[in-house]
């Protein structure tokens, strides 16, 4: 294994147990709009990509257009900023392996599909004990993951090589955004996939538990 200087993080499915408070929040704008609702374990497949990509999943496929989707996105946004921590919580074990990280002088990013001021509100709320070298949510005018451009730029602000940094993720679209950005692609079975996704769009290891980073950047 290379020596890693720089850990960069998914939040929601890889730091942040989030999947309940999405859910509700969207369950609530299609119940507003006059929509069916899903039940909470299919949300694991439809949230990943960004906000306005999960408005158009939920909806009746008859109703996506872009008039409807720009206006139930604007209720998913006010109903989610009320109600974004009202279960979420960090996972087990991630609190004591960012300090170990830290502690090892490896730093600290995450990188999100997750608009950028929940981004950075929900990292300040359950992380904010940590030093975080850059928190990315989606931006205007910048590509969201699996574009890797997110990594590109975590990179030139920190001088960190590919080669000295991991990615954590929990869906196909982290791995395909560490593969092309050319850093180690790390897969975390906690989150809102599977195995078998992960595996197949270039996770390179596989953690069933957060601290199991630790055995896999140091082995002895």
């Amino acid at each position: 294994m290379n020596t890693y200087r720089l850990a960069i993080f998914d939040l929601d499915g890889t730091l942040l147990d989030s999947l309940d408070d999405l859910a509700n929040s969207a369950n609530q704008m299609l119940e507003e709009e006059g929509f069916p609702t899903h039940e909470v374990n299919l949300f694991r497949h439809f949230v990943g990509d960004g906000a306005r990509t999960l408005v158009e999943r939920i909806l009746p496929e008859e109703a996506r257009r872009p008039d409807v989707i720009d206006r139930c996105l604007l209720r998913y946004g006010a109903i989610y900023g009320r109600r974004w921590d009202e279960q979420s919580r960090a996972y087990d074990d991630i609190p004591e392996l960012l300090e170990a990280l830290a502690a090892r002088g490896i730093g600290l990013a995450v990188l999100s599909n997750k608009p950028q001021a929940a981004t950075s509100r929900c990292v300040a709320r359950f992380f904010g004990d940590r030093e975080w070298i850059q928190v990315i949510g989606q931006r205007d005018g910048r590509p969201k993951k699996p574009d890797p451009a997110g990594i590109f730029d975590i990179l030139a602000a920190t001088g960190v090589r590919q080669e000295e940094t991991v990615y954590l993720g929990d869906t196909d679209t982290d791995m395909k955004a560490a593969v092309a950005a050319g850093v180690f692609p790390v897969g975390v079975l906690w989150g809102f996939r599977g195995r078998e996704e992960l595996e197949t769009h270039g996770a390179r290891a596989l953690l069933r538990g957060p601290l199991d980073l630790l055995k896999l950047l140091d082995p002895s």
